[in-house]
């Protein structure tokens, strides 16, 4: 009996470090999302999110800026694996949701929550919280912009989520090059970083986002400033909202687009010129040659603008995705599934560097 435990330890092993590797293959898992993904297991699937996107809406219309918002957060750390959702890392430590560029800025988690809720009633453990999240973006998209596209799903959720990573989140002081650094990372191109600024016409922003740019803190007292880019009457605005003692945890916020701030418009490009780019890398955008350029078609054409925004939003959904029998079908949005055979190769998987596809192909 001891022998033949022996002979199957190998061979468990190796089935895990091929699980491994397939989950590695980015364009493996790529390939396997599919548009109708859920049409004979779960046909409804995208219906119950857009009824729990629309009843929030109707609530609260910020809330589909919230939503795109945390499409993106979740893709650019670790991927499209609803890992931003998670209150509880597995593995210890502090999650991607409690971290600064989340907390408290981030929301939306309670739709998706009612999303995930509704479609379990009625497809239980089919439908995978990362793909609500992909729905839920493009149906906020949809009732802010009267922009429609067809979302490739088949999603799987991650296991892992650390704060650490949100490294990868492009802050609001960042430069063009670190715009483009981080965008390349993620495989986006310069324009497609420009198109995804565009989001920046809905929704809200807190005071520590920017007030850097409006006041010097580091000065005793601190001493109002007007950064470099920025209208004077502008900042004028925001210093008079931001207090010059504020913090991470200052609550004050304020609309990043102030002329049309829940309707996703092409209002944001028109903004930047006239200095009203509420955040330093917003300002960058305009600075940049190339980056202005793109700014400049979008700015005379909105509908160019929408259609390029609804393809940059698939390709970004395609970010380091995992598919197949790859990661899990959370039952619960903010908490892995009770401990499987599964967890253990993306545990494995999370300490291990990301396959070269290009070099595979090229061998």
């Amino acid at each position: 009996m001891a022998a033949t435990v022996r002979q199957v330890r190998p061979a468990a092993g190796a089935a895990a470090l091929l699980a491994l590797a397939v989950c590695l293959l980015p364009a493996v898992a790529r390939a396997q999302l599919r548009v109708g993904f859920y049409d004979t297991t779960c046909p409804n699937a995208e219906a119950l999110v857009r009824q729990a996107v629309a009843a929030a809406f109707a609530r609260d219309a910020g809330v589909a800026a919230g939503l795109i918002r945390l499409h993106f957060h979740d893709c650019f750390v670790r991927g499209c694996d609803a890992s931003v959702l998670l209150t509880v890392n597995p593995g210890g430590g502090q999650t991607e949701r409690d971290a600064a560029p989340n907390n408290p800025s981030l929301r939306g988690f309670d739709v998706i929550d009612a999303a995930k809720a509704a479609v379990e009633r009625s497809c239980p453990r089919t439908v995978s919280c990362a793909d609500i999240v992909a729905f839920a973006a493009r149906d906020s998209i949809g009732l802010t912009g009267s922009v429609s596209y067809q979302v490739p799903a088949g999603r799987r959720d991650g296991r892992v989520s650390n704060a650490s990573e949100t490294v990868d989140l492009p802050p609001p002081s960042s430069t063009a090059k670190n715009l483009t650094d981080l965008f390349a990372a993620k495989n986006l191109s310069v324009e497609d970083m420009v198109v995804l600024s565009g989001a920046h016409t809905v929704g809200r922003s807190f005071c520590n986002s920017f007030v850097s740019r409006v006041w010097n803190q580091t000065a005793t007292p601190p001493a109002a400033i007007v950064d470099a880019g920025l209208s004077p009457s502008y900042a004028a605005l925001l210093r008079a909202l931001c207090p010059s003692n504020t913090t991470q945890t200052t609550p004050i916020t304020t609309a990043m687009d102030p002329g049309t701030p829940n309707v996703l418009d092409n209002n944001y490009y028109k903004l930047l010129p006239r200095g009203m780019g509420l955040f330093f890398s917003d300002n960058q955008l305009r600075v940049d040659p190339q980056m202005a350029a793109v700014v400049g078609s979008f700015a005379a054409n909105e509908m160019l603008w929408k259609e390029k925004f609804a393809a940059a939003m698939v390709k970004m959904g395609r970010i380091q995705v995992q598919t197949g029998t790859c990661g899990e079908v959370r039952l619960n949005c903010s908490v892995v599934n009770p401990t499987s055979s599964s967890s253990s190769i993306e545990q494995l998987a999370s300490s291990t560097p990301a396959v070269d596809e290009d070099a595979i192909a090229a061998s």
